[in-house]
């Protein structure tokens, strides 16, 4: 069963914002994140594609996207945790909705690991995340 969370936005720049992103975000050891393509779509805006493993004991850390994130668990388990809202627990077949401009991050178990394809559409002038303040 996919269970859906609709929670918000996501902007960014492109592919190698999504590669970058770990750095810009948090200093977290271990985020393999792959970009898997860019489109430049809707007018002012690309949308972003690719695949991010975090591994267990581990976090993407407190940040923001510009515009929309939707993603889909397609391995492992985690705790979503999205400012003003009670923690999410996802597994594989789960998907999500992150809202622009609202802090959250996913944490990991030891233990267990993460696999998630994640899409952004974001403002192709602006980051495609900015750690938490």
């Amino acid at each position: 069963m996919i269970k859906k969370i609709v929670l918000g936005s996501c902007l960014g720049l492109g592919v190698m914002s999504f590669a970058l992103a770990g750095a810009a975000v948090a200093q977290q050891g271990g985020i393999k994140r792959t970009p898997l393509q860019k489109v430049e779509f809707p007018d002012g805006y690309v949308t972003v594609t690719g695949i991010a493993e975090i591994p267990g004991g581990g976090s993407a850390g407190r940040h923001t996207h510009p515009g929309i994130e939707t993603g889909y668990v397609l391995e492992g388990e985690t705790e979503l945790l999205i400012d003003g809202k009670p923690p999410l627990q996802l597994k594989a077949g789960d998907s999500y909705q992150i809202p622009a401009g609202v802090v959250h991050d996913a944490k990991v178990h030891e233990g267990k690991h993460l696999k998630v394809l994640g899409v952004y559409v974001v403002d192709k002038t602006k980051p495609l995340a900015s750690p938490a303040k």
